[in-house]
């Protein structure tokens, strides 16, 4: 037993009834597979037993003693292990949070600060290593380190060292394989030891979030890739303005008071002050980008796929349109699916609210970090999703030995010397480099240090020589809030405390939704998001002008949108535009989701509304489910009017008829029109991008780069062979596509329709030719994946969801992943669908990202809420809670949250006590 703790009439694991016993046996059948998988296929001459992994099982009955606490601390889970603290003071509130966190989930824990830091290769060895020079570049844990040494509140940081020293009061004594079976595993190769847990691992974090989430960087560099390929008019054509005028953006009441200055809810719209496309030394900046791309994919992503396609669902109603005559408040983030889920379902409770302890609040958090991110309190509940703001920008600038180049001047980098510890093998030791744009990225790459020698530029561009550095400019770089923000979120009684919290939530920029007791709904836009000098930040600037770059002062948060009981009684945030840019000053981003999900759960609401009818819990529910293809509703039409005269492919054109667009797992209509989407994008624009943006390993017969008219001898074609990962390559899909495919409909003679882009013929065809090819290709693409008999394809069994354990999971052993993860499950839903399973059109039709939970709060009512996460609390892949949650969650069900003291009474199966 480790020093710290003493146990006495307790258990590990819980307790209960028939459905509880079965979770038991399957869990001992789970210990026995991963010991007999341990032994039998990892080898090392080392004998795993069965005391071995249930060494890690955490405590859940009974009492232990926590060093540091003022008085005992209860901690009670319900039949899915979800805890629920109880404390006298804000200490010991969040000491006892470390500690439980801890419990469940330190291995995850503890990966994700090593790759916040830079330092996997600790863990992992040299594979690792360049991944860690990147990140150490950027420097995440250097700017977390600021933070907590300069920024932050007094108060935070003692919230912060509480619960870093539950982490470590749960940590003493025990080695690495009574923590969690991972350590074991990793012990065989490795002589690695978890560390003491500090206050800057929670803090740096958010760095990692703010990185997932850091808006249009990949837009960027892809618009700058199109430059080989494609003319400005083509790279238009992919990147179409935002469609106001048929999806709304979130905020449309309200602009930049003419008396104040700043942002009023009442006030009429403002006149927008317009931005224009940086050119010149920007323009055409060739492939040489793609270096940039393939390190970008092999960044450890923790929130979704290299950026791309994350979002997430949230609305709030007004008790006006509600049968609770309250508010209701729905959210579902768009994040990754990983095992366990990036989430961790708690409830901090002061058992009296007071000076000293201020905190009775419930949610989800996340492992590493206290406090609740996404939840309620006794007086507010908010939610979350990505606003999207382009807080990032690329600069090329012009770097000697001496320094880098600055309205005509050699200025000397700010450099700082890192160290990188590997496992089993030598330090490495690199030199970072930043000038006044941010860290040089381009040091980490050989290729990368190529980048801007083919750049086309002014005349008053300094001399390329031996090309550009890329300079990264980032928000998140700079040290900042945020983490005050967090415990102000916790705290906040009324709209006035939100506002002021959400001031101080810097990074990531989110959408933030507010509904409270009282029956008022808000929103507000946070972030800190600069002002550009020149230019819109979709190409890369010319870091060597003081003409460009961002002002000083990012836009003023009282000059940011937000909304406060807006006449229409509703709010919906999905990733579509905030404000309309010509009503508003300021540039937020030119990137932004293009509304398909927003305006569907707009048009759901309105429905109901104006059908009579008020909305319910079970509403609201269901909503968060619809799985609507908005791009079927428009190409099936066409599709349906198509000739077909192959048998084959006539039968499964047949499947379209009548089909209601709903992406349900077993519709087989929903198999074959995403087969046909996804090779129309293939056929029009996938196979017409450069190689840096294709697929890894699929490779075609392409004119040289920028050639034009037709190519009449075939070696006068270039083999060329993709190179990015299949969840990340284009065209993805995503509704910017649906946008694409919708402007261009009313134009079937258009280049982008005739095919086949990647032989020697001169392209030729149009929109029905090119829609009857995919048919047909789709129809063979299943039958080698389904088979023939189309009654028996569905979606799901294209469209399937596997769960992998963090590190080892992905690249442990063979036996060892497949102990470590699970499923697959055949989903519904689909990519820009409400019910938001995402898949990659150019990579498959895996699932990619995912509502990573599911909550819809009653609010007022709070026990009548509900809410799901993604597997479940525990991150021991042996343990009853690994997954409990998913196959309810791939249900569309959700859990009953309990949150007052009698319902989680009610709900408790297991109770443990923490003693000083």
């Amino acid at each position: 037993m480790p020093a710290n703790t003493t146990a006495s009439s307790g258990s590990t694991g819980s307790a209960g009834g028939g459905s509880r016993k079965k979770k038991g046996r399957r869990a001992r059948r789970i210990v026995i597979v991963l010991v007999l998988a341990l032994v039998a296929g990892i080898g090392y001459g080392t004998y795993w037993s069965v005391s071995t992994v249930r060494a890690s099982y955490p405590q859940t009955n009974g009492s232990a003693q926590l060093a540091g606490l003022d008085s005992n601390v209860e901690v009670k889970r319900d039949s899915y292990g979800i805890p629920q603290i109880y404390a006298d003071s804000d200490s010991d509130l969040f000491r006892a949070q470390g500690f439980v966190q801890a419990q469940d989930r330190f291995w995850e824990m503890d990966v994700r600060r090593h790759m916040t830091a830079g330092r996997l290769s600790e863990m992992f060895g040299s594979g690792q290593v360049e991944t860690d020079s990147f990140l150490r570049t950027l420097g995440w844990r250097k700017v977390a380190q600021e933070e907590y040494d300069h920024v932050l509140s007094a108060e935070t940081k003692k919230n912060l060292q509480s619960y870093a020293d539950g982490v470590n009061a749960y940590l003493k004594g025990r080695d690495g394989k009574d923590i969690s079976v991972e350590y074991a595993a990793l012990g065989l190769t490795n002589d690695y030891k978890p560390v003491k847990w500090t206050p800057v691992d929670s803090v740096a974090w958010l760095k990692a979030m703010a990185w997932d989430l850091r808006g249009n960087m990949q837009d960027e560099i892809d618009r700058s890739l199109m430059t080989s390929r494609l003319d400005a008019k083509q790279i238009e054509d992919l990147y179409p303005p935002y469609p106001y005028d048929k999806h709304k953006p979130i905020v449309s009441e309200g602009g930049i008071s003419t008396l104040t200055g700043k942002y009023d809810p009442q006030a009429a719209p403002s006149d927008g002050v317009g931005s224009s496309t940086v050119q010149g030394a920007t323009e055409g900046l060739t492939t040489q980008l793609g270096a940039l791309s393939d390190t970008l994919d092999e960044i450890p992503s923790l929130l979704g796929p290299n950026g791309t396609g994350i979002g997430s669902n949230s609305w709030v109603v007004s008790g006006k349109y509600t049968t609770t005559n309250k508010p209701l408040l729905a959210n579902d983030p768009h994040l990754a699916p990983q095992l366990p889920s990036l989430w961790y379902q708690m409830g901090l409770h002061c058992r009296s609210v007071s000076a000293t302890c201020k905190y009775d609040t419930a949610g989800y958090t996340f492992s590493g970090m206290p406090g609740v991110i996404i939840g309620h309190n006794q007086d507010v509940a908010w939610g979350f999703t990505n606003l999207g703001a382009d807080v990032t920008d690329l600069f090329l600038e012009k770097v000697s030995a001496d320094g880098y180049q600055y309205d005509g001047k050699v200025k000397p980098f700010t450099t700082r010397e890192e160290t990188i510890k590997v496992a089993g093998g030598k330090d490495r030791h690199i030199t970072v480099r930043e000038t006044n744009n941010g860290p040089l990225v381009s040091d980490r790459n050989s290729e990368l240090e190529k980048v801007g020698q083919k750049a086309p530029v002014t005349n008053a561009a300094p001399d390329r020589a031996d090309g550009y550095g890329v300079a990264l400019k980032w928000t998140a770089l700079e040290p900042g809030k945020s983490m005050d923000a967090v415990f102000e979120l916790n705290r906040a009684k009324d709209f006035t405390s939100f506002r002021a919290a959400a001031e101080h939530f810097e990074v990531p920029s989110q959408n933030l939704i507010y509904a409270d007791t009282k029956g008022h709904i808000g929103y507000q836009a946070p972030g800190k998001i600069p002002v550009r000098k020149s230019g819109d930040g979709t190409m890369p600037s010319p870091g060597w002008s003081s003409a460009y770059g961002w002002k000083k002062d990012p836009i003023p948060f009282d000059e940011l949108p937000y909304e406060y009981d807006p006449k229409r009684g509703y709010i919906v945030t999905a990733n579509q535009a905030v404000v309309d840019e010509t009503k508003y000053p300021y540039m937020l981003t030119k990137d932004w989701g293009y509304g398909t999900r927003s305006q569907r759960i707009n048009d759901l609401i309105e429905s109901k509304i104006k059908g009579g009818g008020k909305i319910s819990t079970d509403d609201m529910q269901k909503m968060q489910m619809d799985n609507t293809s908005e791009i079927a509703a428009l190409l099936v039409p066409e599709l349906m009017k198509i000739n077909i005269s192959d048998k084959d492919v006539r039968e499964a054109q047949k499947l379209l008829e009548g089909w209601d667009y709903t992406q349900e797992s077993d519709s087989a209509a929903a198999a074959y029109f995403n087969a046909v989407w996804r090779n129309i994008l293939k056929l029009a624009f996938g196979d017409k991008l450069p190689k840096e943006m294709r697929v890894k390993g699929e490779c075609l017969n392409v004119p040289p780069a920028k050639s034009s008219g037709p190519v009449d001898e075939q070696d006068r074609l270039v083999r060329e062979c993709g190179r990015r990962a299949p969840d990340s390559a284009q065209p993805d899909g995503g509704d910017r596509w649906y946008q694409v495919v919708e402007n261009l409909m009313d134009k079937p003679d258009s280049d982008w329709w005739k095919t086949p882009a990647n032989r020697k013929d001169k392209a030729t065809g149009n929109r029905e030719e090119l829609f009857a090819r995919a048919m047909k290709d789709a129809r063979w693409e299943l039958t080698a994946k389904l088979g023939k008999d189309i009654t028996t394809w569905n979606w799901g069994r294209l469209h399937q969801l596997t769960l992998k354990n963090q590190t080892l999971g992905t690249e442990g052993p063979g036996l060892l992943q497949r102990v470590l993860n699970r499923g697959p499950w055949n989903l519904g839903g689909g990519e820009a669908a409400v019910d938001a399973t995402g898949w990659n059109a150019a990579g498959g039709y895996e699932v990619v990202w995912v509502p990573s939970m599911r909550m819809v709060v009653n609010v007022g009512d709070w026990d009548k809420s509900r809410w799901i996460n993604l597997t479940g609390a525990s991150g021991h892949a042996f343990s009853a809670h690994y997954t409990d949650q998913t196959d309810k969650w791939v249900n569309g069900e959700l859990l009953d949250w309990s949150y007052g003291t009698n319902a989680v009474a009610g709900s408790t199966t297991d109770t443990l006590t923490l003693k000083p």
